[in-house]
């Protein structure tokens, strides 16, 4: 990542078009909204106003099933997501971002502004914006 790159706002990235679940949501749910969006991930609404985000991927849909044999209709999304999702602001240089999912060891982080959504940053996002400058120098 080139030093003009790593100085891009989070913002410039994002994804804004969010899509989210609801915490009682079923993981037949999740699993439709996801196909549904093709989506491989889903933002997890928050249950009042001082609580925090939460993130649904595949992999924790996954293990989830391989542990549970598959019975997805009697664990709720609440039960199996990764909650407080790990956020950052929109204001933020990728470059700090890229460093928390390189130390974290995740490939998604929820971008949001005084506890309100704003979109979702992806490894995806990052790499594919980083090959298209390199097709736009070449």
């Amino acid at each position: 990542m080139s030093n003009e790159d790593s100085r891009r706002l989070v913002r410039e990235l994002m994804i804004s078009n969010v899509v989210t679940i609801g915490p009682m949501a079923n993981l037949r749910e999740a699993m439709h909204m996801m196909r549904k969006n093709r989506v491989k991930s889903l933002v997890v609404d928050k249950r009042s106003e001082g609580d925090a985000f939460g993130i649904l991927t595949y992999t924790t849909l996954l293990r989830t099933i391989i542990a549970e044999e598959g019975d997805i209709d009697l664990l709720n999304v609440y039960d199996i997501a990764t909650k407080p999702a790990l956020s950052v602001p929109e204001a933020l240089e990728v470059r700090h971002a890229v460093k928390l999912m390189l130390q974290f060891d995740i490939k998604r982080l929820v971008v949001a502004s005084d506890n309100e959504l704003k979109g979702i940053l992806t490894m995806n996002d990052i790499v594919t914006a980083i090959l298209e400058k390199l097709e736009d120098e070449g």
